[in-house]
């Protein structure tokens, strides 16, 4: 079995990843380690043959490295979904407990959680699960900020690194899957007012709390 810090490096590397490799700065910062820490653990992996990497131009993963990361994600975002809806945690909550549990169970223990849940797609943040064979849903998705005004969408997805904004927006009842429109944006970074369909009510929100909703068209 993988030790924990390089299931949670190729996470990370995961995450980050997009057309170009993942440098070690943006490591650093994602992981709260030192740069040598990073570049160390880099070469460690390219020898486990998980990773591809540069020392001018990063890590990306290797099919094998995505595997794996992608099983982690799975075991992370269903461990989720299952603190919040069977064992009724906070949302703020479910990321970090998550953390520290999805590092030691089985892929048996796993796939119970997802039979229990009814095999879910998507996490408590609107997040994809990854199936079991490491396929992500799709989800046609923007940011809120971006959306049109007088239009019906429904929350996709929120960001999830920052606790007490997630339980800013469970007061709100801004979570995924809720109908709303965009009533008004208020020019140069402006707040953002909306409507929420279930309520029939209003709500300003800021323009820094806009950016981490995800809206997909009802």
């Amino acid at each position: 079995m993988l030790s924990q810090a390089i299931q949670d490096y190729l996470k990370a590397i995961y995450k980050l990843q997009g057309d170009e490799p993942v440098s070690t700065t943006d490591l650093s910062k994602e992981l709260g380690v030192s740069g040598a820490s990073v570049t160390g653990m880099l070469k460690r992996l390219a020898n486990m043959g998980l990773v591809e990497y540069n020392s001018y131009h990063g890590a990306k993963l290797t099919p094998a490295g995505e595997k794996v990361a992608l099983e982690t994600i799975r075991f992370h975002r269903l461990l989720e979904l299952y603190l919040k809806e069977k064992l009724n945690y906070p949302l703020e909550k479910v990321h970090e407990e998550a953390c520290r549990l999805e590092h030691f169970i089985s892929e048996e223990f796993v796939e119970r959680i997802s039979q229990i849940l009814g095999e879910p797609r998507f996490d408590p943040h609107g997040h994809p699960i990854p199936t079991k064979d490491g396929k992500l849903p799709s989800v046609d998705e923007i940011p809120l900020i971006d959306a049109e005004l007088n239009k019906d969408y429904v929350i996709s997805h929120l960001d999830d690194d920052n606790p007490e904004l997630l339980n800013y927006l469970e007061s709100l009842n801004l979570l995924p899957e809720t109908q709303i429109q965009i009533l008004e944006k208020a020019p140069f970074f402006g707040p953002i007012t909306l409507k929420i369909a279930q309520t029939n009510k209003k709500q300003v929100i800021g323009y820094e709390v806009a950016k981490r909703i995800y809206l997909k068209k009802e």
